[in-house]
């Protein structure tokens, strides 16, 4: 018994008694909200640039491997121009854009309001920073669902390019 109490008493010292017991208590949540994931699953369907009726540009959204990975395809007249890749890495979100370039730039999920959902750039593979330039930074302002805005940065080595957005529309395919 002695040794139960000193066990407890270590425990309770260290802190891993109640860091256990913290791991399996539910995370509180507030109420509406929604995670960054989630929240870009919202995006899954066909869009376009808002305003230009003729843009060859479709921006597909989709779910695939089982729900936990989401898929941004850019289309230019049908034809596959780029490809981001959104997934959960343990508690974080992580971007993976595959660039015309052919670079491949990751970002993280750095920061979500209610309104906007931020990446900024981690790492990147075949990059190469001195002649080519690639997606450093990338949000989504999604407060009205119906009129989403894709933003981005683009680096170079001369530095940072200028902010893009682009309002989109669904498009009913």
């Amino acid at each position: 018994m002695k040794y139960l109490i000193a066990a407890f008493v270590f425990l309770q010292a260290t802190g891993l008694a109640n860091a256990s017991s913290a791991a399996q208590a539910p995370t509180a949540e507030v109420p509406g909200a929604i995670g960054p994931f989630e929240a870009l699953s919202q995006l899954v369907g066909t869009w376009k640039p808002a305003g230009e009726t003729d843009s060859p540009l479709r921006i597909k959204f989709y779910l695939t491997a089982r729900g936990t990975v989401l898929v941004e395809s850019w289309e230019v007249r049908g034809r596959p121009h780029s490809l981001t890749i959104y997934h959960r890495d343990g508690p974080g979100l992580i971007a993976t854009h595959y660039c015309p370039q052919g670079n491949q730039p990751r970002l993280f999920a750095s920061g979500k309001t209610e309104r906007r959902l931020h990446f900024t750039f981690r790492d990147a593979t075949d990059l190469d920073p001195a002649t080519e330039s690639y997606q450093h930074e990338l949000w989504f302002d999604l407060s009205n669902p119906a009129r989403p805005i894709r933003g981005e940065i683009y680096r170079s080595a001369n530095g940072p390019g200028s902010p893009e957005e682009t309002a989109l529309v669904r498009v009913d395919e």
